[in-house]
């Protein structure tokens, strides 16, 4: 009995902890059910609840790595610290991202470095001849019932990998030049959704790619041309086999594509709009607005470029849907610490977030990180000097764009009254339950009442954080407790008492007579009259 310990991994173009999970614990599940050897899959979270849970494993796949680090709110991510602690009387396997780390042998472990498919598959007993990311069709459809194991299924969202690699490849920081470009058959790619379709999977993201718009793309040329045809026919594809999912977003896209080759761009982008579902995400690496910054580190777009792309996006993506999301928004992505990096790259930042704000345009998401350096990339000659000497303009930066850009944003994207659905409770802090749509890049938002995990709510939006929103749940006015309506604009500890001691209410007129037409008008915004 092997066990797959799903330690989650984060890295430029794949997302896998909680509610996502990756690619990977269903490849080798894949493995696993094509040598007939029997397995069962935990997470890093259900292993730290209770470690014997591995007792009954005679060995263990380890899975981690987080390449580019975050916030996470489903999951807590395996760390090389607490790999010598698991199971140390077991064999055990590391794969993933985290091997990359690894500037020595670790004991107990055979590790595998990443990327770790054809590797793992012969370490198991089985013989991969075909060297490309094809490799992996079979065992993605064959280990999609991985998902029915995860303790959240099917509140889950499955990473879905169309290719490897990046044909540009020369960012100074990233690790996708491990990579080669590689792309996988659309048709095993819908297999494999619809193998996990099957399994009672609804929620899909089209990620583990560097840019989804150059997935079969003509690479013949020095910036690959994107195939619109093929996308439209790909997606209405996706729908036949799997009419009733509830989310299909993408992750990354690269904004050369669409500075390079507009006219195309655009009707992928109409295509993306009209089949895939509300409250996607693009998320775009301008790494820096620094023309010297972007020099010294090939970046690919300039700030020009980018600004062009968010505006493209913009055109045909910045309409609410049936979720209370726009369908479709840039997310932006920068970099700090890299070379050539100064004081005016922090300013160039800035003014270039700024523009984006005064020109009416809408980012769904603006991520700020410190490079982690990776020995096998350019930056390793700098290493970390930049971000530990400019730690300080780093951390200043961060707090002008979460007070200046942020929840001005916020505003513009969801505003106050907007009703947003299918929000999924992930914990409570008293009487807040902290939520959000199974989504590409979802929005936190913070509901004022006591719900249970993984229960789905409505809510309108109240308030805004620094990048998160609050909201209070549509309720019945007759149902709605005092500290949900003192959460209401405009309602006060006066208003809200007289409702409370007057109702029930049969009808809007009714509550006029008690609150005013005025008040009357906003209660009914947000809540359910009569």
């Amino acid at each position: 009995m092997i066990a797959i310990l799903d330690g989650y991994v984060d890295e430029p173009s794949c997302l896998g902890v909680p509610p996502y999970i990756s690619p990977y614990p269903r490849y080798i599940a894949g493995m696993l059910e094509d040598l007939r050897i029997p397995w069962f899959y935990v997470t890093a979270d259900e292993y730290r609840k209770n470690p014997a849970i591995l007792e009954k494993a005679k060995k263990i796949i380890v899975i981690a790595g987080i390449a580019v680090p975050g916030k996470y709110l489903g999951g807590r991510p395996l760390g090389l610290a607490e790999l010598p602690g698991i199971a140390p009387d077991k064999e055990k396997i590391l794969v993933g991202p985290i091997t990359l780390e690894l500037e020595k042998e670790l004991d107990g472990y055979e590790v595998l470095r990443f990327p770790f498919e054809h590797e793992l598959y012969e370490v198991l007993g089985g013989r991969g001849e075909d060297r490309s990311r094809n490799f992996v069709n079979r065992f993605a459809v064959l280990g999609a019932k991985v998902v029915r194991q995860h303790p959240d299924f099917p509140h889950v969202i499955c990473e879905i990998e169309t290719y490897k690699g990046c044909y540009w490849g020369r960012c100074s920081f990233c690790i996708e030049r491990i990579h080669m470009v590689s792309m996988r058959d659309p048709k095993a790619v819908i297999a494999e959704i619809k193998a996990l379709y099957d399994q009672g999977v609804r929620h899909f993201r089209l990620g583990n790619q560097t840019d989804f718009f150059t997935y079969m793309a003509d690479f013949d040329r020095e910036f690959p041309r994107p195939n619109p045809e093929f996308m439209r026919n790909f997606h209405r594809a996706i729908w036949r086999e799997c009419p009733k999912i509830k989310t299909l977003h993408l992750d990354n896209v690269n904004p050369k594509t669409i500075a390079e080759y507009p006219e195309e761009s655009r009707e992928i982008i109409k295509t993306i709009v009209t089949y895939q579902t509300p409250g996607n995400v693009a998320a775009m690496g301008i790494e820096s607005a620094d023309e010297r910054v972007i020099r010294e580190n090939s970046l690919l777009a300039t700030p020009e470029e980018v600004m062009f792309t968010i505006k493209e996006i913009n055109r045909y993506g910045r309409y609410a849907g049936h979720n209370g999301l726009p369908y479709f928004l840039p997310g932006v992505n920068f970099v700090f610490g890299l070379k050539g990096e100064t004081k005016r790259t922090f300013e160039e930042n800035y003014s270039f977030l700024m523009e984006l704000l005064d020109r009416g345009l809408m980012v769904r998401r603006v991520n700020l990180r410190q490079v982690k350096v990776f020995p096998f990339t350019p930056m390793a000659r700098v290493g970390d000097r930049n971000v530990r000497r400019h730690k300080r303009y780093f951390r200043l930066f961060k707090e002008k764009i979460r007070r200046d850009f942020d929840r001005r944003m916020l505003e513009r994207i969801v505003p106050r009254g907007r009703l947003l659905r299918d929000l999924r409770v992930e914990t409570r802090e008293g009487r807040v339950s902290f939520s959000r749509q199974l989504a590409t890049y979802p929005l936190l938002v913070g509901v004022y009442g006591e719900f249970e995990r993984n229960e789905i709510v409505e809510a309108r939006v109240v308030d805004y954080g620094r990048r998160s929103i609050t909201a209070v749940p549509r309720v019945s006015i007759n149902e709605v407790k005092m500290y949900q309506l003192l959460a209401i604009p405009g309602i006060g500890k006066a208003t809200a008492s007289e409702i409370l001691a007057k109702r029930p209410f049969k009808s809007l007129k009714e509550l006029e007579e008690v609150v005013g037409a005025e008040k009357a008008r906003i209660l009914s915004m947000y809540l359910e009259i009569g």
